[in-house]
Parts: structure tokens; C-alpha cells; sequence
């Protein structure tokens, strides 16, 4: 079988590094296409992932991405066209589902956020499976057109694409990071996203209350990594790194989105969430079971160094996922 998988996102080549080394491990041929944005390639490059690069990110305006969506599903049906694909299969990628459906090439799509309604709205009417976890309810995507299409995974998605990891301590000699003394890691907000349109205050203010902590912050594109380079107390690599290592050694970690925040939870690391938009519901059960915290003053942030063997981690098959995705062939 012929599969083609479409990357538009840094987390993505995460959730789908494991799905293509099982596609490939059961003899199926793989091509991966990726857009250029935050450090979606970069990731490609470290993980060896064979990739063809089409398209860039257009902006955060409603209008850009319109465009960006046109112009970049046109260059990814030239490249698909007479290539023989049996599925494509994407996580939260528009592009790869309209391509898919004016190609009549059988699609699926994941995601564990269910509000980025305007993504929804296209993914799920044009793709035949909806892959999700089982915390988000399933009458909350058929506004979306998902009804009857959505096959739900238990736990987080993070814990599928882990399963494999060990944390590697090279990451802290390449940033010049002290292994002795308490760390933070951050990820910036997606501002750039349309389901967080504004600024983030909290953000800020959190920063300044890490100010004097060995603090790491992952940001998500050039115009935030120019803004924080300019503090010298915080450390902000240039480019990709392994930011799961950085969790795993981290003593407590603070993300305005949401990958980063369950990679912790995954890995059983402090973490605290500063999302200002709308909490979708696989966040709502972790606030729930006080897996996940949510920052509501900046005075709340204490970075205690931990012991190295106070992490509880879960595990989950990512063969799971792989055949829950390919049911778009069913």
C-alpha cells in the first residue's frame, strides 16, 4: 500500500514519526510532504525523515490563511497527481484532506483540540475518519460533519508517540544548561493561531516571575525568537532541539499551548498550562485529575529541583493510532 502523510506543524511530526516507522515496518511505502513553519523541517531533519518540503506558513490573518490553504493544496495535488497513493493521512492538516478529496484519494484526520472550528469545519466533513481522544465527546465535532466518522483512542496522544522515548542528557551540554540547578522549559502561545487572537498577558507575566531560574523557552516562530532573544537571562535555541528531553529533565514546565503541556504529563513532569483561549476537553479531564495545572497568577510558579526517579510515565502502543488512521479505508 502506498501511503502519503502531510506535516504542517512542529508537533505533528512527532505524533506521526511512530505511525510511519509501523506503516514502513509492515512493508508499506511512505512519502511524507511537510510545510515550512515553526520547526516542523527541522524536526524532520533530526529525526532522518525522508521529506518533500511544499509550501510555507502565510500568517495568522484569517485572509493569509485562506491563501496559504489554495496556494499550498494546489502545489501538494501536483505533487500527489499519478503518484498512486491509496490514503493520506494528517494531523490537523486542511491541506492534505482537500487535496485528498479533489484527488478522490481516501483521507484521515486526528487531533485532540476540538474548538479550531475553522480547521474542523474542513477536516472533518472531507476526511472518511476522524481520529481523537476518547475524552472529547463525540457530539461536540458534529457541528464539525464528523458524525459517523470518528474513531477515539483512549489516553493522550503523547502517549503514543513516547512510548519509545528515554530521555537523552546531551540536550543540556549542547544549550550550556547546568544539570545541578532547577529547570524550567517554556513554549510560547500560538498567537498565530485563530483560536487564540490575542495576546497573552499571563504569558509575560509568568516569564518575569522565572526571571532568576534557569529557564529554556521553545518558541514558535522567528518574530518570537527575535523578541525573547533580546532577554540574556533566558536560553533560546536557535533552532530545533529535543525539546522531549528537555521535559523529561525538566523540574517544572509552563506552555501557552497544548502539545508541550502533555508531553509533560506523559512523561510525569510538573507543568502548568497558561492557554488563554477556550480549554478544550482533553485538558479539562487532566485539570480534573490534577495531571495539569492551570496558571492563574504567576506567583503560583515554584521551581524545586527534583529527584531523578520522581517520574511517572505512561505508555501506549502507537500501532493503536496507526490502525485507527488507516480506517479510512474501511
Amino acid at each position: 500500500m502506498r501511503v502519503w502523510v502531510d506535516l504542517t506543524n512542529s508537533p505533528h511530526v512527532l505524533v506521526m514519526r511512530p505511525v510511519v516507522a509501523a506503516l514502513e515496518a509492515d512493508g508499506h511505502e511512505v512519502e511524507v510532504t511537510a510545510r515550512d513553519f515553526a520547526q516542523t523541517l527541522g524536526l524532520l531533519r533530526r529525526f532522518e525523515m525522508p521529506h518533500t518540503a511544499i509550501g510555507a506558513h502565510r500568517g495568522g490573518r484569517r485572509a493569509s490563511k485562506a491563501r496559504g490553504l489554495a496556494s499550498r493544496t494546489a502545489g501538494l495535488v501536483r505533487y500527489a497527481r499519478g503518484r498512486e497513493f491509496d490514503v493520506a493521512l494528517g494531523h490537523g492538516s486542511n491541506d492534505v484532506t482537500v487535496a485528498a478529496r479533489l484527488l478522490r484519494i481516501p483521507s484521515a484526520t486526528a487531533f485532540d483540540y476540538e474548538w479550531a472550528s475553522t480547521q474542523h469545519h474542513i477536516n472533518c466533513r472531507l476526511a472518511r475518519s476522524v481520529v481523537v481522544p476518547d475524552a472529547i465527546p463525540a457530539e461536540r465535532l458534529e457541528r464539525y460533519g464528523a458524525r459517523g466518522k470518528v474513531h477515539p483512542y483512549p489516553g493522550l496522544k503523547e502517549e503514543y508517540y513516547l512510548a519509545d522515548f528515554e530521555p537523552d542528557d546531551a540536550v543540556l551540554g549542547e544549550l550550556e544548561l547546568d544539570p545541578s540547578e532547577p529547570l524550567a522549559v517554556v513554549r510560547t502561545p500560538p498567537e498565530v493561531s485563530l483560536y487564540h487572537r490575542f495576546e497573552a498577558p499571563l504569558f509575560r507575566q509568568a516569564l518575569e516571575a522565572l526571571r532568576g531560574t534557569q529557564t529554556v523557552v521553545l518558541p514558535r516562530t522567528g518574530e518570537q525568537r527575535a523578541e525573547l532573544a533580546g532577554q540574556p537571562w533566558l536560553t533560546v535555541p536557535e533552532d530545533a532541539v529535543d525539546a522531549q528531553s528537555l521535559i523529561a529533565f525538566a523540574d517544572l514546565v509552563l506552555s501557552g499551548g497544548g502539545t508541550m503541556n502533555r508531553e509533560a504529563v506523559a512523561l510525569g513532569t510538573p507543568v502548568y498550562t497558561s492557554f488563554e483561549g477556550r480549554l478544550g476537553a482533553v485538558d479539562e479531564a487532566l485539570i480534573r485529575e490534577q495531571r495539569l495545572k492551570r496558571l492563574e497568577d504567576p506567583a503560583q510558579l515554584r521551581v524545586e529541583k527534583r529527584a531523578a526517579g520522581d517520574r511517572e510515565r505512561v505508555r501506549r502502543d502507537p500501532r493503536k493510532l496507526t490502525k485507527l488512521l488507516l480506517s479510512a479505508l474501511d
